[in-house]
């Protein structure tokens, strides 16, 4: 188990009380100094079965940890919430399953499917790894200091078999498109993807072989619009894979 910002290690001790293996990543280091001898003081269980990184969670790679992680759990601040969701699934393949507790409005988005006001690029981008669902809302009350906002909690299960191709080649220029696609949302799809395309009815025509109607807009694409948008457009080569273009995965 991984567990991003573990703070006081209150869920720290719940999930070492039941069984789980931890490995803590705290970026404050007062309070990553002080998580073992809260566990030591609190846990009925070994404290050998948690290990706490100081660390920024957008900069952990798997060489970091000891073992790969198979879930993480977190409570996100909305500002690093989506980075590090999107960090952590490409970073880190072992992960099948992950929740969050994230703002309530962040949560929307990440669970937002296509055509609705609230999807976007990180609706489309975290369902490239898996399903995204809803798991309710949490009272500002349950937090100390108590905030003013509520938060909601999302779980995403990473698919048993992807049905597009990994490769991070693959899944960056896929993420090049829904960027496109939502720089400005207003446009067809047409004109969205012009000058990617090389002109417009370039663009139309890679949208028709990919079986999308042109005049659609961004909002209404799904991850695997995108994905077939990239795979009739001709810009991937399974046998020859590239990296000249870099974009950011979130």
């Amino acid at each position: 188990m991984l567990e991003v910002g573990p703070g006081l290690g209150s869920l720290t001790l719940a999930l070492l009380d039941r069984g789980a293996k931890v490995t803590a990543v705290e970026i404050d280091p007062v309070l990553a100094r002080q998580l073992p001898k809260t566990v030591a003081d609190h846990s009925h269980s070994e404290i050998s079965r948690l290990t706490v990184l100081h660390s920024d969670i957008l900069t952990v790679r798997p060489s970091d940890l000891a073992e790969p992680p198979t879930a993480v759990v977190a409570n996100l601040p909305y500002n690093i919430a989506v980075p590090a969701l999107l960090h952590l699934l490409a970073e880190f393949p072992s992960i099948r399953t992950v929740m969050v507790m994230v703002q309530a409005e962040v949560a929307e988005r990440l669970a937002a499917e296509p055509g609705g006001k609230d999807y976007g690029v990180p609706s489309a981008k975290v369902r490239f790894y898996g399903k995204v669902r809803r798991h309710g809302m949490v009272s500002p009350t349950v937090f100390w200091p108590i905030p003013r906002v509520y938060s909601g909690l999302v779980r995403i299960d990473r698919y048993e078999t992807s049905p597009w191709p990994v490769e991070d080649g693959f899944r960056r220029k896929v993420f090049e498109l829904i960027d496109i696609a939502f720089a400005q949302r207003r446009k067809t799809s047409r004109n969205a993807f012009a000058e990617w395309a090389g002109s417009g009815n370039e663009s139309a025509e890679r949208l028709l072989s990919a079986s999308i109607d042109p005049s659609r807009r961004g909002e209404t694409l799904s991850i695997a619009d995108f994905v077939r948008l990239l795979q009739r457009s001709g810009q991937w080569d399974p046998q020859n894979p590239t990296e000249e273009q870099h974009v950011r995965v979130f």
